[in-house]
């Protein structure tokens, strides 16, 4: 696989997570049909689903999964634990997890940079 390639891979699954977020937000959370579906006891087979997602931005559950997510990647070195933080940084910016997802949007893309700059300066050292 070309060095190129392999550096762009994270930051479009990073991408992908995004459209992703957005995706379930905009087209399963928020439209008003959705929610009114679910109001009464006998809704859709999927209401169960979208009730336990709304519960995990009701408890700040993507904010706090973001920001542990966020301190393992300054701890561990590696491409797939800041892809990770990033990946659930953007998650929870999309579903109202604002100040978490923020912090770990930041530091998985800064970590990444950094393995990457890391990875980079040894290949052309050698």
């Amino acid at each position: 696989m070309p060095s190129s390639l392999r550096a762009a891979l994270p930051w479009a699954a990073i991408v992908v997570a995004a459209i992703g977020a957005a995706v379930l937000r905009y087209g399963f959370i928020e439209p008003a049909h959705v929610a009114h579906a679910c109001d009464g006891t006998g809704g859709p087979w999927w209401c169960g689903t979208r009730d336990m997602i709304v519960q995990g931005f009701l408890s700040y559950g993507y904010g706090y999964a973001a920001i542990a997510a966020a301190l393992l990647a300054l701890f561990v070195r590696g491409t797939a634990m800041a892809v990770l933080a990033a990946c659930l940084g953007v998650l929870a910016l999309q579903l109202y997890c604002y100040e978490g997802g923020a912090l770990a949007l930041l530091v998985g893309a800064l970590r990444l940079v950094r393995v990457q700059y890391d990875r980079w300066h040894l290949a052309a050292a050698a």
